[in-house]
């Protein structure tokens, strides 16, 4: 395991659980938020998106943190392994909430210079409130996953699902 690409809904640990297993195998921590999110919330058009990952995964090995469907292509074509973070909705929400409020509380900088909106905690658009958006997209990461471990076109992954802290905490040690 040496090309690891991170995946869950956001509030599920990806980053502590990224930052940790990079350290433990030795590689660079690649978070996709801090490449795409551009000052002022402004995300990278796609080609760039893309140029930025690929040049990022130039090195021997590596942790990938994210999602995002325009790279998933990318990263999932030289990692070797896919960590899911599938853990309850109960648990996500109880997280992504606590980070979001003190994130915006505290004016947390972010990725080049943002910091969190306040409207991520009262708007109801997922495209405009990360709290929403995992609560809408969880029912859609579990079957998006759940169909990529069983597709043969990812047969040369290993795919690891964590569906508890304890897992976590099992798969870390």
């Amino acid at each position: 395991m040496q090309r690891v690409s991170l995946v869950g809904v956001p509030g599920s640990g990806k980053t502590m659980v990224g930052r940790r297993l990079a350290a433990t195998l030795g590689v660079p921590f690649i978070e996709l938020d801090s490449i795409i999110h551009q000052a002022g919330w402004v995300d990278l058009p796609r080609d760039e998106f893309r140029q930025r990952v690929r040049l990022a995964l130039t090195v021997d090995g590596w942790v990938v943190d994210g999602n995002y469907p325009a790279v998933q292509d990318l990263v999932w074509q030289h990692a070797d392994t896919v960590v899911w973070l599938d853990l309850p909705r109960w648990l996500v929400m109880r997280r992504i909430v606590r980070r979001t409020v003190r994130r915006a509380v505290t004016r947390e900088r972010l990725w080049n210079g943002n910091r969190e909106p306040c409207g991520n905690l009262y708007r109801l658009n997922p495209e405009k409130s990360i709290i929403r958006w995992a609560w809408i997209k969880h029912p859609e990461y579990v079957q998006r996953y759940g169909a990529a471990m069983a597709d043969g076109a990812y047969a040369h992954l290993r795919f690891v699902r964590l569906r508890s802290q304890r897992d976590v905490r099992a798969f870390l040690a």
